[in-house]
């Protein structure tokens, strides 16, 4: 029989199979064999969850801002907006988490799991609202290991009268929590020595020192350099401290923390190309919002007579970590009191010796001369925190009275914000 010319027959009399084309093969090495599609994958990012009906406030949020409208719809569009997106970006490193190993994954958390807060931080530093830089920084840490942990301990008291996690890894990672919380009060001690008057902000720029040097604050430009060049140092450390703490936790001490690893694996909804795609575009969006909500947030407080310590310290805290705190609590109520501790210590670890040294950093390249200064009602409130903190999770067993005992010192925290 005849054969084309196009369709040779082999020796055996078998045709020789087709060549991928070149778009198969593309396609082929960015997703892999048994992943979602990628229609699959962006539904399941967009229509995943019913939080994401707030998207809708994007765009709001966009309008009200380009046509000035009143501060108090540019901030409450701005604040709904990023709740949504919090949501997604905690959705997408998971995703992406999910695909691989387990040192890339740990990675990913930590430059992604605080984002709302890095975004945030930053577009408040370079607008000079340094005040909201302190507050809203102090305020994750004490919302995740205050607010969120009590709430989870509660929730898993509902659930039994006590329950159990791996005390060493606990430990561990509270030690480091301590560590940060040491390093951070230093620039207060050493201020406190230098002057007898102290600075009222956590976070001050070197002109506001010098305008207030004799009426009010006594610092001159001697011991501000001073205070600038222990915070940078401090911050190089933390992040030097930081990334070993992540070798530690994830290559030569994980069989600490193996406990947090049990429990049965989802299956991935998103492939790892359409998660980083999203990934990406969500940092970009909450970039805009956060910006909005920085800039809204001066007029916003003057016109209606909310403190700014306040804002800065209980409601941003609050969207930023809108993710963390539903899967904290959810883990609490399966049990998985392991994970609860990772995370919500773990994100304190990560604002405390990672995000908070890289904004004084930033600061310092982008020449705002962010430091690390604790004034005394924000030490002593951070200091007492991580021991309460220290003192609950020592023994590894938790109940939901210690729950209660951690929401009431949050709750007197921000009590003692809004009257400040």
């Amino acid at each position: 029989m005849p054969t084309s010319e196009h369709s040779p027959l082999l020796p055996n009399g078998s045709r020789r199979p087709s060549q991928p084309s070149f778009l198969t093969k593309v396609s082929s090495a960015i997703k892999a064999e048994g992943e979602p599609s990628y229609a699959a994958s962006f539904k399941f990012f967009v229509f995943g969850s019913w939080l994401n009906v707030f998207l809708l406030f994007i765009p709001l949020s966009f309008i009200s801002h380009h046509l000035n409208w009143d501060a108090a719809l540019r901030f409450s569009f701005s604040f709904i907006a990023i709740i949504p997106l919090a949501k997604l970006l905690g959705t997408a490193t998971e995703q992406m988490s999910s695909k691989l190993g387990q040192t890339l994954a740990g990675l990913m958390n930590a430059s992604f799991g605080n984002a709302v807060e890095i975004i945030v931080g930053i577009a408040a530093l370079l607008q000079d609202q340094l005040v909201i830089v302190q507050n809203s920084m102090l305020g994750s840490i004490l919302s995740n290991i205050l607010l969120v942990l009590g709430c989870s301990f509660i929730a898993a008291g509902s659930r039994e009268h006590e329950s159990n996690f791996q005390v060493t890894a606990a430990q561990a990672s509270s030690s480091l929590m301590t560590l940060a919380c040491i390093t951070l009060i230093i620039p207060a001690a050493y201020n406190t020595i230098k002057s007898s008057h102290d600075i009222p902000s956590l976070f001050s720029t070197a002109s506001d020192v010098v305008s207030a040097t004799d009426l009010q604050t006594g610092v001159n430009p001697d011991r501000w350099d001073g205070l600038l060049i222990i915070s940078r140092g401090t911050a190089v450390l933390l992040l030097g401290v930081y990334i070993l703490y992540l070798y530690f936790q994830l290559r030569s001490h994980a069989y600490l923390f193996q406990a947090q690893e049990e429990g049965d694996v989802e299956e991935a909804q998103m492939n790892l190309v359409s998660a980083g795609i999203s990934l990406a575009a969500v940092t970009v969006i909450t970039s805009f919002c956060a910006d909005y909500l920085v800039a809204s947030i001066e007029e916003f407080a003057d016109r209606y007579h909310i403190p700014k310590p306040f804002i800065g310290l209980i409601l941003l805290p609050i969207v930023a970590n809108a993710a963390e705190h539903v899967t904290s609590v959810w883990m609490a109520m399966k049990g998985q009191m392991e994970l609860t501790i990772g995370i919500c210590v773990g994100s304190s670890i990560q604002i405390a010796a990672f995000v908070v040294p890289l904004l004084v950093i930033v600061g310092w390249i982008s020449h705002h001369e962010l430091t690390l200064f604790f004034a005394n009602f924000e030490t002593i409130t951070f200091f007492v925190s991580v021991f309460l903190v220290n003192t609950l999770i020592q023994d590894g067993k938790s109940n939901y009275m210690e729950g209660v005992m951690l929401i009431t010192l949050y709750l007197v925290i921000a009590l003692a914000f809004w009257v400040s």
